[in-house]
């Protein structure tokens, strides 16, 4: 299948003939379905909070955070290019005509192009771009009096404008302040300066980037960090990583071979999200909080994001604390069934472990030993918001290969939506997947898990491509917080909705949360 050029190929990305092989394998036979047993519920999987526990748990989390390395990781290599899907579109159809014009203001809707153009003004980098018309001699009211409309989309979109269709979401201004826009990046720096600085008020935030922005990514940061170092009281220490060329994943043709470029090389295609895995396993810390580029909001609504950091970190602390005593109990002490009991009742009431039925058989060593492999494990606690309707991943009960039932966040592309009994648990679904997770990343010796140990390797995602007019079949990894996180302990805490402000389009700035 390989000749020696591909073989040369695969050696200069640092992957090896058996992961290719392997991943040919997942092309022919597929990715099993998810087998949902039921969704995770308030009561149910998701954990809800009264005031007095929402507070004891940020003060839990205040007082415990100390003398931690603590880090802020931000997924943020995304292009920014599917946020302005619609426009593009648009501005191949448009050509000025009175048909055009009235298919335009026929939609008036949030996400429509009508909606982008009329008010361009409200967008955090309208004066940039009311900036560059006026050194071509026009302004953003001549540009709409002459309805030239896709030169105003050119102008956010090119490289002459703002070249907004070229960047990664982390470098588009979100939000209007007096002193000035700011970009994601920027929201970013002051959300962590304040739920992940540690006690000598450094703020550690790791920004994942594409090698073609990373320098634009830290001219920014250097240029701007001083500001908000002073504002804030705080230290930023920002690093950056990029996703490995190891991680790559192989194309093939709809055949299941191997798609090869015109030159005769091989396809490979970054692995999606899930490959971050490797730059979170490198990284040094204890406690990570994890949140995407784009799901940030700006300082007007910010308290309560701030407050449920703390909240979902608390609880994080408070569950490590409770598994680490467990497990040195375990190793150190005789184990008795006083012991186990309290083991049994935490374990089946807040992590959601399930005995098996040879459980209640087994001698009080062996129970300590299926404990020790069970709890042994890195932690995650996440928050979920109420299901109004966004795509993407849910919380649900899952019951893998081997027969065991755990929590998971489960996409609906891995549900298998012809089987009406899954269909119909996937409608009972109540929250959605954020992306907000605190993980806890040492075990108890302080020692760091190897996170691959712990990925479920047959939760990948298989989709239709294509290149150079061919369609081809492309591979992701298990997704960094599905598959990737499958055999960590996990818990799930419902947060309110306006910690979810995901910036899918461009129109989503619009929102009044982004106003």
């Amino acid at each position: 299948m390989f000749t020696p050029n591909d073989l040369q190929q695969l050696a200069s990305k640092g992957i090896s003939k058996e992961t290719v092989e392997k991943q040919i394998q997942y092309f022919r036979e597929g990715f099993p379905w998810a087998e949902l047993v039921r969704p995770a519920t308030v009561g149910d999987g998701i954990l809800r909070f009264d005031d007095a526990q929402i507070s004891e748990l940020e003060n839990y989390y205040e007082k415990n955070r100390h003398g931690l390395d603590i880090l802020k990781f931000v997924p943020a290599s995304g292009a920014a290019s599917r946020m302005f899907k619609h426009l593009y579109e648009f501005r191949e159809q448009y050509d000025g005509s009175e048909d055009a014009l009235a298919k335009l203001e026929s939609d008036r809707g949030l996400q429509s192009v009508y909606t982008f153009i009329h008010r361009i003004r409200d967008f955090a980098f309208s004066e940039q771009l009311e900036n560059i018309f006026h050194q071509k001699g026009t302004s953003i009211d001549k540009v709409l009096e002459k309805k030239d409309y896709n030169l105003l989309i050119s102008c956010v979109l090119e490289p002459w404008g703002l070249n907004y269709g070229n960047l990664p979401k982390g470098l588009i201004l979100f939000h209007k302040y007096p002193e000035g826009p700011r970009t994601s990046i920027e929201e970013h720096l002051v959300e962590g300066a304040q739920h992940a600085r540690k006690n000598n008020d450094e703020a550690r935030i790791h920004f994942t980037v594409s090698p073609e922005h990373k320098e634009k990514f830290e001219e920014l940061i250097t240029r701007k960090a001083p500001f908000y170092e002073k504002k804030l009281d705080v230290h930023f220490r920002i690093e950056y990583s990029i996703q490995k060329s190891s991680t790559d994943t192989i194309a093939v043709d709809l055949n299941n071979q191997p798609f090869r470029n015109k030159d005769g090389s091989l396809l490979f295609r970054p692995g999606g999200h899930g490959a971050l895995l490797e730059n979170l396993n490198e990284l040094e810390g204890e406690i990570v909080f994890i949140k995407n580029i784009d799901n940030i909001i700006g300082d007007r609504l910010r308290s309560e994001t701030i407050k449920y950091k703390k909240v979902i970190g608390g609880l994080l602390l408070k569950i490590r604390n409770r598994v680490d005593d467990f497990l040195l109990h375990l190793e150190h002490t005789a184990v008795d069934n006083e012991l186990l009991n309290e083991v049994e009742k935490f374990a089946s009431e807040t992590l959601f472990i399930y005995l098996p039925d040879e459980y209640k058989n087994m001698s009080n060593h062996a129970k300590a030993a299926w404990w020790k492999d069970k709890l042994d494990r890195p932690v995650r606690v996440c928050g979920m918001v109420k299901n109004i309707g966004e795509p993407g991943g849910g919380p649900f009960l899952v019951k893998n290969q081997s027969g065991e039932i755990s929590l998971q966040i489960v996409e609906s592309s891995q549900i298998n939506l012809n089987d009406p009994k899954q269909k119909a648990i996937m409608a009972q679904s109540t929250h959605f997947n954020p992306v907000d997770l605190v993980c806890s990343l040492t075990d108890y010796k302080g020692r760091r898990f190897h996170l691959p140990n712990y990925v479920d390797p047959s939760t990948g995602f298989i989709s239709i491509k294509s290149k150079d007019d061919r369609d081809l079949k492309a591979l992701e990894h298990p997704g960094l917080w599905n598959g990737a996180m499958a055999k960590w302990l996990t818990v799930f805490v419902e947060t309110p909705l306006i910690t979810f402000n995901p910036v899918k389009t461009i129109n989503d700035l619009l929102r009044p949360e982004h106003q």
